[in-house]
């Protein structure tokens, strides 16, 4: 069995997209899939599934998603080792102490090289990013409540779904999916 991790994006904003926990962890269970655990209510799954095609996995639990509770909601999905890596290759670990002020973006696909060079580096300062695979890795020294750089800003500029988690958020998933 495969250990991935569901990032659901846009769900439980305000009043938009709202899923209970429970509700969700046990739609992850009809899916017949194994040792289901949400965390936080911002739609993060950790499960383990027979299959190995992600992109198969992601689409069933998208139309399960809409089939029960008629939302249209992208989900994003990491393996265990995808979460590993990610952790250990943060660019911004040696420069900041307060973990608050980093987040990684996470997408849905590898971006297009050129629109990833076509990114202006400077934009959003002092707030700085790290485009990684299908990863971008933030340093908002401020505040990430006042960045520029939004899921909507890397959506519109490189044509992929996002979702950000906090770098708490990311660690403690990490810290799951290995257990």
């Amino acid at each position: 069995m495969t250990t991935y991790v569901a990032l659901l994006r846009g769900i439980n904003l305000g009043s938009h997209a709202k899923i209970k926990m429970p509700d969700l962890k046990k739609l992850f269970e009809a899916l017949d899939f194994a040792d289901v655990r949400t965390y936080l209510q911002s739609g993060n799954v950790v499960f383990a599934a027979n299959s190995k095609d992600e992109a198969a996995v992601a689409r069933q639990i998208e139309k399960r998603i809409e089939q029960d509770l008629h939302l249209t909601v992208p989900v994003l999905l990491r393996t265990a080792t995808d979460l590993k890596r990610i952790v250990e290759g943060s660019p911004y670990l040696d420069r900041e102490q307060d973990f608050a002020k980093l987040h990684v973006t996470f997408l849905a696909e590898k971006p297009d090289k050129q629109r990833v060079a076509d990114l202006d580096p400077e934009f959003g300062a002092p707030d700085v990013f790290s485009v990684v695979g299908q990863e971008i890795y933030l340093h908002c020294p401020v505040s990430y409540g006042r960045t520029k750089l939004t899921p909507a800003f890397f959506e519109r500029r490189l044509k992929v779904n996002t979702t950000t988690r906090n770098w708490k958020t990311v660690t403690a998933l990490h810290a799951l999916a290995s257990t």
